[in-house]
C-alpha cells in the first residue's frame, strides 16, 4: 500500500497522503459510519439576488440628488467600482463553498476523500485500529482537529467552528471504537 501513497500538501502536519491506483476502490458495502463535511453557506440564490437589489437601490439614493449634473459622472464609476467589487467578493466566496470532506469508517478501513474548490480531490486512508483522532487545544486554530494514521497526519474539517469540530472528534472517536468491535 506504500508504494501507491505520494506525498501532497492537505493542510495536515505531515502532508496528507494521495491514494492512487487500484488502493482506492469503490466499496459497496455499508461503512460503520460516514459523514459528509462541507462550509457554511449562509447566502442562497435568492440572498445573492436580494444583497445587489439592496445595495444597488442603496447606491441609487445618493446618485439620485445629482442626477443631470456633472458630480453625476464622477459619482457613478465609483458606484460601479463599489458593485463590481462586491460580485467579485461574493463570487470568491461562492467558490469556496464547493469545499467538501467525506469520512467513512469501515471494521478494515478509514477514508478521507477532500474535493478542493478548484476541483481537486485528496484522498486519504487508513486502518482503524491505527487510526487516532487527535483535537490540538494549543493549536494555532482553536480545536484543531486531525487524524493520524498509517505515518500520515491530515486536519479535517478545517473549515467548521471549534464547538463543530470537538462534536465531531466524539463521534468519530466513537465510529473507530465501534468499528473495531464489529
Amino acid at each position: 500500500m506504500s508504494d501507491a501513497l505520494t506525498n501532497r500538501p492537505a493542510g495536515g502536519k505531515p502532508p496528507a497522503a494521495l491514494v492512487q491506483g487500484p488502493n482506492w476502490r469503490i466499496r459497496r458495502d455499508r461503512p460503520v459510519y460516514r459523514v459528509e463535511l462541507w462550509p457554511n453557506q449562509s447566502l442562497t440564490r435568492t440572498g445573492y439576488k436580494v444583497f445587489f437589489g439592496v445595495s444597488g437601490a442603496m447606491l441609487c439614493v445618493p446618485l439620485a440628488a445629482v442626477v443631470g449634473t456633472p458630480v453625476f459622472w464622477g459619482l457613478l464609476p465609483f458606484a460601479g467600482l463599489a458593485i463590481a467589487a462586491a460580485w467579485w467578493a461574493l463570487r470568491q466566496n461562492g467558490r469556496n463553498l464547493n469545499l467538501s470532506e467525506t469520512l467513512s469508517i469501515w471494521r478494515d478501513e478509514v477514508r478521507v476523500e477532500r474535493r478542493d474548490p478548484g476541483g481537486k480531490i485528496r484522498r486519504w486512508m487508513a486502518e482503524p485500529f491505527i487510526t487516532r483522532v487527535r483535537l490540538h487545544k494549543d493549536a494555532r486554530i482553536e480545536d484543531y482537529l486531525t487524524l493520524t494514521g498509517g505515518g500520515r497526519e491530515i486536519e479535517l474539517g478545517a473549515f467548521l467552528a471549534p464547538e463543530e469540530r470537538v462534536a465531531l472528534a466524539a463521534e468519530v472517536e466513537d465510529a473507530l471504537t465501534r468499528a473495531m468491535r464489529a
